[in-house]
């Protein structure tokens, strides 16, 4: 489905197309990310623009006699497996720091390990260096820079019989500072007192420096991607598109389904494990993806958001939460001004992109935990699996949003399947409200998302899609054709296009012209 989104001096946005598998499974997350675009973006000759709708709703039906889904990937597969034996750096990631002058590296060292009684590993044992320069050279200490960082394990703990407790490898993070826009640096990673130590010369190219003609030449966005064969095949395609970031929009890999619905463990959780009140997340897959992923992110800059499957509750009743996310993954949120790595904010080129989480209680929140940035965001979507379960979130950011940002949105849920939305504004057509595009589609274990709040005996319960964090806001609509309802009798008329699918999209900038999804 090709569109461009552009528009006048209010809001820029952009032209649309989507680089979509055929309709076999997808996924997608819960999470924001908002790009607050610098620029006035003109119509597209032959693309219709934003500036020609609101477009009629249209339904793009999943044809039911294709499969739903597809298996997990298993962790003997060489792309899941382990290639180097320690104390050589693997995983390698790359991240944009909150400005095009810094780069964050992160990498993993040493084995996870799975069992009841397990000694973490000594994170002060190996050394977190990162030598670079702009030129490639045969011996890491030729370079002209070193970085050092730090580094941690986290274990993934579970006091209930017949769960397996987990604790990782060592995990690096280093950042590498002073950097000039636009450049290509060579580096190696790892701990050059050790032999085999460090990693084989790398490369990135660093983001454009901020400026209304300066963009990232292609941005890909992703979410619930998972470990499946539709994985792999969206993760090849995004390759193919060559992209300078990444964006991965939440539930990254669903370990916490590894035992039921994605291994061939217990088909019932709760009826193999009665004294877990809690579900044993399988920790190795986030290994497994890590390495999975490599070929990409030791090259590309990745950035990420959490999703409800990265929760993963452990200890005590489930006390303790996203410690995988937390410890595995570098992003900017001290440098943006964020005091969690559950939002946060970066710059790259012309663009200002918020990653925004939707599992932070706003109910609880005495101030919006973005006033550094002085943006939310919320979630728009017909799909019947999550009918208004984050109203609380909506409710909360909406009008900040609408009154003091141009920006294009993209909106990452849990919803598996791909919805963009006419421009709207308290579930009605507003000429100056934002575009919203779900984009729930990457492939995991979990199936195709095929049904809507609008089709026969489809609307949820208000009691149904309650929130994992924060309190319940669901309500029935105020306004408009579905007034004194829960749920719209036909598509509603904020919903542009909907179709059931896996894929990812791509966000190309073009300076003063149009900016394509």
């Amino acid at each position: 489905m090709a569109l461009a989104l552009a528009t006048t001096g209010t809001i820029a946005t952009a032209g649309s197309h989507r680089h979509c598998h055929c309709p076999l499974l997808l996924p997608l997350p819960l999470l924001l990310l908002l790009l607050v675009l610098q620029q006035l973006a003109l119509p597209v000759d032959g693309i219709p623009t934003t500036l020609d709708g609101p477009f009629p709703p249209t339904t793009r039906a999943f044809d039911r006699s294709l499969r739903q889904g597809s298996a997990d990937v298993p962790l003997t597969d060489p792309r899941l497996a382990p290639r180097l034996d320690p104390p050589a750096p693997e995983q390698i990631a790359l991240a944009a720091s909150s400005d095009p002058t810094s780069v964050w590296v992160s990498w993993v060292t040493g084995r996870g390990r799975v069992g009841s009684h397990l000694t973490p590993l000594d994170p002060a044992a190996v050394h977190s260096e990162v030598w670079y320069g702009d030129r490639s050279t045969t011996t890491a200490t030729a370079y002209p820079h070193v970085a050092r960082g730090r580094a941690e394990v986290y274990s993934q703990l579970y006091p209930y019989p017949g769960l397996l407790n987990y604790t990782s490898g060592v995990l690096h993070h280093v950042r590498l500072r002073g950097l000039r826009p636009g450049t290509r640096y060579y580096y190696r990673c790892g701990d050059a007192s050790l032999a085999g130590g460090l990693s084989e010369e790398r490369s990135f190219v660093t983001m454009p420096a901020p400026g209304p003609s300066s963009y990232p030449r292609r941005v890909a966005v992703v979410g619930d991607l998972g470990l499946t064969g539709n994985s792999t095949a969206t993760v090849d395609h995004l390759a193919r598109n060559d992209p300078s970031l990444i964006l991965m929009v939440g539930d990254m890999v669903y370990a916490n389904q590894y035992r039921t619905t994605g291994g061939k463990g217990a088909s019932c959780f709760s009826c193999s494990f009665p004294d877990a009140p809690i579900r044993e997340s399988y920790q190795p897959r986030w290994d497994g993806w890590g390495r999975f992923m490599e070929p990409i992110t030791f090259k590309i800059p990745m950035m990420v958001i959490e999703g409800n499957h990265e929760i993963e509750p452990q200890g005590h009743g489930g006390a303790v939460t996203f410690a995988s996310y937390l410890a595995r993954f570098a992003v900017p949120s001290e440098e943006s001004g964020s005091n969690t790595k559950l939002y946060y904010s970066f710059d790259a080129g012309g663009i200002h992109f918020i990653m925004l989480g939707a599992y932070v209680d706003y109910n609880r929140t005495s101030k919006n935990p973005l006033t550094t940035i002085h943006l939310m965001a919320y979630l728009f979507y017909s799909d019947s699996t999550l009918q208004t379960e984050f109203e609380c979130m909506r409710q909360e950011m909406e009008l900040l949003l609408k009154l003091r940002y141009l920006l294009f949105h993209l909106d990452a849920t849990q919803v598996h399947a791909y919805e963009r939305m006419n421009r709207v504004f308290n579930y009605t057509l507003d000429p100056c409200g934002p575009v919203y595009i779900t984009v729930g589609d990457g492939g995991n274990i979990e199936k195709i998302d095929i049904d809507h709040a609008d089709d026969p005996g489809k609307c949820p319960s208000p009691d149904d899609n309650l929130p994992e964090f924060g309190g319940v806001c669901h309500l029935n609509f105020t306004s408009g054709p579905a007034k004194g309802k829960f749920c719209w009798d036909g598509q509603p008329e904020w919903s542009a296009f909907r179709e059931s699918s896996f894929g990812h999209g791509i966000l190309e900038v073009t300076p003063f012209t149009s900016n394509a999804f």
